[in-house]
């Protein structure tokens, strides 16, 4: 059962990077979900679909996978730049404001 280690990317709804900075070990699906015929729930037998670790580190997280023989596969995140705006969203009530303040 492959898993695959990687460092979670921030949510699409906002700005912030909470959650980012810790590392997480999961496993692949090892078969497919199936849709059970009564009542149309999706469903499957792989009980370490649930299974999902965080690590401070990345080398903490291969570490334990080398350790408990779990074949691994490292997800090298892409970072990008920081958006830092001059004066942010604070600038919009300074009060050295001389422009009329719009949307």
């Amino acid at each position: 059962m492959l898993a695959k280690i990687y460092q979670p990317t921030r949510s699409a709804m906002t700005s912030g990077q909470a959650n980012t900075k810790t590392w997480v070990l999961e496993f692949l699906p090892a078969s497919a979900k199936r849709i059970d015929p009564l009542m149309g729930w999706t469903g499957s037998a792989d009980m370490n679909g649930q299974v999902r670790l965080r690590f401070e580190t990345r080398e903490a997280a291969v570490d334990y996978a080398r350790r408990h023989g779990i074949p691994h596969q490292v997800l090298e995140p892409k970072k990008r730049k920081p958006v830092v705006r001059a004066k942010g969203y604070g600038g919009n009530f300074a009060t050295e404001r001389r422009q009329a303040w719009t949307h």
